[in-house]
């Protein structure tokens, strides 16, 4: 049996659910989590900042089947890696929290980062200097794409 694709869901794919502009891919995207096509991959730091969103966006974290996702630590490791991406300039320093969300999910071995912040993580030049400076410290490049690139809208 083939691996499954284990993709980090930040806190903005949550957000989108009810989001006027993101709710349909992003709806899309749970439900092919739900189908058990993707392992989504879930931080502490998601889980925080979800403690703070609107009830409709908590549940649909609740409404994950268990055997859905992963609860990845934002350990030293994921913080020292976080703390290189800002040393590298590739973020400032009141983006930590998107600086730990890429960290958390390369430390994690995930294939696939899925957000909606497309100023600080689905970025094109950003995406390049998250992944030199994943190189430069040992760890595989990480693809990171918006939702909208992750539903299943082509029945072909």
């Amino acid at each position: 049996m083939a691996r499954k694709v284990h993709v980090y869901v930040d806190t903005s794919v949550f957000g989108g659910t009810e989001d006027e502009e993101f709710a349909v891919p992003s709806r899309r995207f749970f439900a092919r989590v739900h189908r058990g096509e993707f392992v989504a991959l879930i931080s502490q730091i998601t889980l925080d900042e979800l403690a703070g969103a609107p009830k409709e966006v908590q549940q649909v974290f609740k409404d994950l089947p268990g055997e859905s996702f992963v609860v990845v630590p934002a350990d030293q490791e994921a913080l020292a890696l976080a703390q290189a991406y800002l040393d590298a300039n590739i973020l400032g320093r009141s983006s930590l929290a998107d600086a730990i969300h890429v960290a958390v999910a390369t430390v994690a071995g995930a294939d696939v980062i899925l957000s909606w912040n497309f100023r600080h993580i689905v970025n094109y030049d950003r995406i390049h200097k998250y992944n030199g400076v994943n190189a430069l410290k040992g760890y595989q490049p990480v693809e990171i794409h918006s939702p909208m690139e992750m539903t299943d809208a082509d029945d072909n």
